[in-house]
Protein backbone atom coordinates (compact mmCIF):
# COMPACT_ATOMS: atom_id res chain seq x y z
CA UNK A 1 0.00 0.00 0.00
CA UNK A 2 2.80 2.42 0.88
CA UNK A 3 4.61 1.58 -2.37
CA UNK A 4 1.45 2.32 -4.38
CA UNK A 5 1.01 5.68 -2.63
CA UNK A 6 4.67 6.57 -3.22
CA UNK A 7 4.46 5.55 -6.89
CA UNK A 8 1.28 7.62 -7.33
CA UNK A 9 2.95 10.60 -5.70
CA UNK A 10 5.96 10.30 -8.01
CA UNK A 11 3.72 10.08 -11.08
CA UNK A 12 1.86 13.21 -10.00
CA UNK A 13 5.09 15.06 -9.19
CA UNK A 14 6.61 14.19 -12.56
CA UNK A 15 3.43 15.24 -14.36
CA UNK A 16 3.47 18.54 -12.47
CA UNK A 17 7.16 19.03 -13.33
CA UNK A 18 6.47 18.48 -17.03
CA UNK A 19 3.56 20.93 -16.88
CA UNK A 20 5.77 23.55 -15.19
CA UNK A 21 8.47 23.20 -17.84
CA UNK A 22 5.81 23.54 -20.55
CA UNK A 23 4.36 26.65 -18.90
CA UNK A 24 7.81 28.18 -18.46
CA UNK A 25 8.59 27.58 -22.13
CA UNK A 26 5.32 29.22 -23.19
CA UNK A 27 6.02 32.20 -20.91
CA UNK A 28 9.52 32.52 -22.36
CA UNK A 29 8.08 32.64 -25.89
CA UNK A 30 5.59 35.43 -25.13
CA UNK A 31 7.78 37.33 -22.66
CA UNK A 32 5.56 36.69 -19.64
CA UNK A 33 6.66 36.11 -16.05
CA UNK A 34 8.72 32.92 -15.80
CA UNK A 35 8.89 30.09 -13.28
CA UNK A 36 12.09 30.51 -11.23
CA UNK A 37 14.82 28.01 -12.05
CA UNK A 38 15.16 27.22 -8.36
CA UNK A 39 11.55 26.04 -8.30
CA UNK A 40 12.05 23.82 -11.36
CA UNK A 41 15.17 22.33 -9.77
CA UNK A 42 13.30 21.80 -6.50
CA UNK A 43 10.66 19.74 -8.32
CA UNK A 44 13.46 17.65 -9.82
CA UNK A 45 15.12 17.24 -6.44
CA UNK A 46 11.86 16.08 -4.84
CA UNK A 47 11.59 13.25 -7.38
CA UNK A 48 10.52 14.94 -10.60
CA UNK A 49 13.86 14.55 -12.36
CA UNK A 50 12.56 12.02 -14.94
CA UNK A 51 9.81 14.49 -15.83
CA UNK A 52 12.31 17.35 -15.99
CA UNK A 53 14.57 15.42 -18.36
CA UNK A 54 11.61 14.41 -20.53
CA UNK A 55 10.25 17.96 -20.61
CA UNK A 56 13.63 19.40 -21.60
CA UNK A 57 13.72 17.08 -24.58
CA UNK A 58 10.05 17.43 -25.55
CA UNK A 59 9.91 21.22 -25.33
CA UNK A 60 13.57 21.93 -26.17
CA UNK A 61 13.69 24.06 -23.06
CA UNK A 62 16.69 24.85 -20.88
CA UNK A 63 18.87 22.35 -22.71
CA UNK A 64 21.94 24.60 -22.82
CA UNK A 65 21.21 26.93 -19.90
CA UNK A 66 24.01 26.98 -17.33
CA UNK A 67 24.29 26.36 -14.44
CA UNK A 68 20.75 24.95 -14.64
CA UNK A 69 21.76 21.99 -16.86
CA UNK A 70 24.69 21.06 -14.66
CA UNK A 71 22.61 21.24 -11.48
CA UNK A 72 19.81 19.15 -13.00
CA UNK A 73 22.27 16.50 -14.16
CA UNK A 74 23.90 16.51 -10.71
CA UNK A 75 20.48 15.91 -9.13
CA UNK A 76 19.85 13.04 -11.56
CA UNK A 77 23.28 11.52 -10.84
CA UNK A 78 22.81 11.65 -7.06
CA UNK A 79 19.29 10.22 -7.27
CA UNK A 80 20.50 7.45 -9.60
CA UNK A 81 23.32 6.59 -7.22
CA UNK A 82 20.94 6.47 -4.27
CA UNK A 83 18.50 4.28 -6.20
CA UNK A 84 21.24 1.86 -7.28
CA UNK A 85 22.58 1.72 -3.73
CA UNK A 86 19.10 1.03 -2.37
CA UNK A 87 18.49 -1.72 -4.96
CA UNK A 88 21.77 -3.41 -4.06
CA UNK A 89 20.89 -3.64 -0.37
Amino acid sequence: MIALCLASLLVLLNGWTIACFWRDKKCAIVGARRIPEARLLTFALLGGSPGALLARRLFRHKTHKQPFSTLLLLIVAVQSGLLIGWLLL
